[in-house]
């Protein structure tokens, strides 16, 4: 009893600097943020908060540009997830079928990923400027248009250029856990389709994706926490050009906080972004169960 007992305060002390960063740094703000949800709390309300109930989040849902942001961040999540899978999943497969070259693959791929997202994203506004790199191409250069295209002054136009990127991105960070996954699937049961007549696109569908299923699911519900979390590629590439039209959720809530000081309907948006979260990703465990009992 005395071991035992001395073994569980050394694991309580080694445990408790972590436990105590957790409840400081994450924990913390997250409850504070919660309350702040119920309360007018702006610059003007600063040293007295006003206790309003659910009226942030009534405003929340009353605000015509949250309809839009909330419609971006669908659009990007339901475009880039799915394109970021795809081509991950076909450049994994492509390196884990040659022998030769594959580190220099490896490497070029992944750069993407590694890229800063400010410098990506500046690089980007760069090239699809009405007076950028692509336009002078376009226009000085090819000679295919008479006048620059304005690439960034539409809201689908910002869009674009905005999911182009984090497609781009995404690639890489796919393309490994993709090709780990690949590595565990058994060569045995290559061999057992191959005997059953099986072709390349029958084995992949029969064998690669059962056997990935669950690296699948992982993609999947990070890469759609991530697609409503994009901050820092709309914020440099359009800033919400024009009128707002093309903010993400981040954005938008980031810019009712700090430009707006409507920290209160901000704390409100971050706990209704986290509800959809947890929603989509509890139907995509659910999903991807009802197809592991119908098989």
């Amino acid at each position: 009893m005395k071991i035992r007992r001395k073994s569980g305060m050394q694991i309580a002390l080694l445990l408790f600097p972590g436990i105590l960063i957790f409840g400081v740094f994450t924990l913390y703000p997250i409850a504070k943020l919660f309350v702040m949800s119920f309360f007018k709390w702006d610059f003007g309300s600063i040293l007295e908060q006003q206790l309003i109930g659910l009226k942030n989040y009534k405003d929340v849902f009353q605000d015509p540009y949250f309809h839009t942001v909330f419609v971006n961040s669908i659009v990007y999540t339901l475009i880039t997830v799915p394109a970021q899978m795809i081509l991950g999943l076909l450049v994994a497969l492509f390196i884990h079928s040659i022998s030769h070259c594959r580190i220099f693959f490896r490497v070029s791929y992944y750069l993407p990923v590694i890229t800063s997202w400010v410098i990506a994203s500046l690089v980007f506004k760069y090239v699809f400027n009405t007076e950028g790199m692509l336009n002078y191409f376009l226009v000085n250069v090819l000679g295919i248009v008479n006048q620059n295209i304005r690439w960034l002054d539409t809201r689908w136009g910002g869009m674009t250029i905005a999911m182009l990127l984090g497609i781009w991105k995404g690639i890489g960070w796919n393309m490994v856990v993709f090709l780990a996954a690949l590595q565990t699937v058994s060569q045995e049961l290559y061999e057992s389709a191959a005997l059953d007549g099986a072709g390349s696109i029958r084995k992949f569908f029969s064998v690669t994706l059962p056997s990935i299923r669950g690296t699948v699911l992982f993609a999947l519900v990070m890469l759609t926490i991530g697609g409503f979390n994009v901050f820092t590629s709309i914020k440099m590439i359009t800033d919400g050009a024009p009128g707002h039209q093309t903010d993400s959720i981040l954005t938008w809530m980031y810019y009712k906080a700090f430009s707006t000081g409507k920290f209160g309907y901000s704390a409100a948006l971050s706990f209704i972004t986290a509800l959809v979260l947890a929603a989509l990703a509890a139907v995509q465990f659910r999903l991807m169960e009802s197809k592991e009992e119908g098989q």
